[in-house]
C-alpha cells in the first residue's frame, strides 16, 4: 500500500514537472505572438513608422523574398565562420590554459597581458587584422577567435587553479605525475568548465564573425545587415536580426546537446 502511495505520488510529481514546462512554453509563445501581433497592429494604424521600425509582414515578404535568391548562401557562409572560429577559439583557448596551468611561471608572466588584450576592444583591432591576414574569410575567422580566445583561457585556467586542493596534495603524496594530475582529476573535474565556456564561445564567436563581415564580406548576414542600412532598406536588416537570432539560437541548441551527451556519457563509465 505503501509503494502504491509513492509510486502515485511520484507520478504526480512528473506530471506537475510535465505541465510546468508546457506551461512555460505555451506562455513564451503567446508572448511572442502577442508582441508580433502589437507591433503590426501600430504599423498598420501609424502609430509607429513602418518605413524605420518595420513591420511582421514586411519582414516575411522580404523573408520569401530572399528564399528565392541567396539566403542559405548567406547563412552558409555565417555558419561556416561561426564553427571555424568556434573551434579554433575553443580549442586553443583550452590548450593555452592548460599550458599556463602547468606552469605557473608563465602563468604569472602571462596575467597581466590576458587581463589587457581580454579588457580591449576587438573591433578595434579590425583594420590590422585585414592588413595582415587579408580581407575576407581568414580575417573575419580571426576576429571570432580573437573575440573568444582570451574569455577562453581566463575561464578554464580560473577553472583549473580552483579544482579541490585537497585531492591534488592527496595524489601527490602517491608520487602521481604532473601529466596523471592533469588527465586524472583536473580535466574530469572541469568538464562543466569545459561546457560552460563552450555555450559562452559559441556567441563570442557569432559576435565575432558579424563585426568581421560588417568591416570586409561579399557574403553572410552581417553583409546583408550592412548593406540594408546603406540603401536604407531596414526591412531586410530587420529580417537578417531575426535570421541571425534564430542561427544562434540552433548553435546553442547544439551545443545543449552535446552537453547532455557528454553528462550521459560520464553517467554510464
Amino acid at each position: 500500500m505503501n509503494k502504491l502511495m509513492i509510486s502515485k505520488e511520484r507520478k504526480q510529481y512528473l506530471k506537475n514537472i510535465k505541465y510546468k514546462k508546457y506551461l512555460v512554453f505555451l506562455t513564451q509563445i503567446a508572448i511572442l505572438v502577442g508582441f508580433l501581433a502589437v507591433w503590426e497592429i501600430l504599423a498598420n494604424q501609424k502609430i509607429i513608422d513602418s518605413f524605420i521600425m518595420s513591420q511582421p509582414s514586411r519582414i516575411w515578404n522580404t523573408f520569401m523574398n530572399l528564399s528565392s535568391n541567396d539566403l542559405m548562401r548567406h547563412i552558409g557562409v555565417t555558419v561556416y565562420e561561426t564553427v571555424v572560429g568556434f573551434l579554433l577559439g575553443t580549442g586553443l583557448g583550452i590548450i593555452i590554459a592548460i599550458i599556463l596551468w602547468w606552469s605557473d611561471f608563465l602563468s604569472k608572466v602571462a596575467e597581466p597581458y590576458l587581463v589587457v588584450l581580454n579588457s580591449l576592444p576587438k573591433v578595434a583591432l579590425g583594420p590590422v587584422i585585414i592588413i595582415w591576414v587579408g580581407a575576407g574569410t581568414p580575417a573575419i575567422v580571426v576576429m571570432a577567435v580573437a573575440i573568444s580566445l582570451i574569455v577562453t583561457i581566463l575561464e578554464n585556467l580560473n577553472g583549473f587553479l580552483k579544482t579541490d586542493k585537497e585531492v591534488i596534495k592527496m595524489a601527490r603524496t602517491f608520487k602521481a605525475s604532473k601529466w596523471q594530475i592533469l588527465t586524472k582529476i583536473i580535466i574530469p573535474a572541469n568538464l562543466s568548465t569545459f561546457i560552460n565556456s563552450l555555450k559562452v564561445n559559441i556567441g563570442l564567436s557569432l559576435v565575432g564573425v558579424i563585426s568581421g563581415e560588417f568591416l570586409v564580406s561579399k557574403a553572410g548576414l552581417g553583409y546583408l545587415i550592412v548593406y540594408g542600412g546603406q540603401v536604407f532598406k531596414l526591412d531586410l536588416v530587420m529580417t537578417s536580426v531575426i535570421i541571425l537570432g534564430i542561427v544562434a539560437g540552433i548553435m546553442y541548441a547544439a551545443v545543449l546537446l552535446l552537453e547532455k551527451f557528454i553528462l550521459h556519457s560520464k553517467k554510464f563509465k
